[in-house]
């Protein structure tokens, strides 16, 4: 089928929303992988996995995803899609209902829309900075702002960062959020931080600060300029967070 071999690779989110709601700040490393028939998901705050089914023939292109692994596993999102070069775009059931017949959501309908970009259509940035040494070691959330909006603490409770040698990784639970290289200049004021995303290259500024055993960093989105204060607003796309060192 020729829109399954040209859906084969990974694919970077870069726009979503969900019931008429645009997601601001989007993980950077949200990405769906299409390997054969199979998909799998990274960055999206739980491991899916399952069997996809395209109709290219149906107008708008039409698409089953079969859960086979994570939360969702045994239920069937039904979508429909467009497919154009290195752009994929899609809309989808998130809580059974009826198929969409548009590019669109509405408050209510569980729907969500998506934009991705194929990952290898990214070239990958620069890092610029220093080492940090003073950034390795494991770290627990004490908050965490996406967007303006405090992620629950129930669910900050879950979330961990582990640095070691200029490498970076986020957990979410079990689920891996953010993976990147960094690097900081300290003497910029604020302090500044560097991303280099492992999966697909993009590239993220920010900020920090280290004040004992305890670190706040503010991330823009991807593309943004860094951030001047250590906060986040709605519609910003900044990640705000604050994280004290284990042990």
């Amino acid at each position: 089928m020729p829109d399954l071999d040209a859906l084969q690779g990974t694919w970077l989110v870069t726009a979503l929303e969900i019931d008429g709601m645009t997601v601001g700040a989007i993980p950077p490393g949200a990405s769906i992988t299409v390997s054969g028939a199979r998909f799998t998901t990274a960055g999206m705050g739980a491991e899916y996995e399952g069997d996809l089914e395209l109709d290219g023939a149906s107008q708008p292109k039409q698409f089953d995803l079969r859960f086979t692994t994570g939360p969702e596993k045994g239920n069937t999102a039904l979508g429909i899609y467009e497919l154009s070069g290195d752009s994929w775009k899609m809309c989808l059931t998130t809580h059974g209902g009826q198929r969409p017949v548009s590019f669109s959501t509405k408050s209510g309908t569980g729907h969500a829309l998506q934009t991705l970009v194929r990952a290898k259509s990214v070239r990958p940035a620069e890092l610029d900075g220093d080492p940090a040494p003073e950034l390795d070691g494991e770290w627990l959330a004490e908050s965490l702002v996406m967007d303006g909006q405090p992620l629950p603490k129930s669910m900050a409770k879950t979330c961990k960062r582990i640095a070691k040698d200029g490498e970076l990784k986020v957990f979410m639970g079990p689920q891996t959020i953010v993976h990147v290289k960094f690097a900081v200049d300290r003497a910029q004021q604020p302090m500044a931080i560097n991303y280099v995303h492992v999966s697909g290259g993009q590239s993220q500024s920010g900020i920090y600060k280290l004040e004992k055993n305890v670190l706040t960093t503010c991330l823009a989105k991807q593309g943004g300029p860094r951030p001047d204060a250590f906060a986040s607003v709605p519609g910003d796309g900044r990640t705000l967070t604050v994280w004290k060192k284990r042990g």
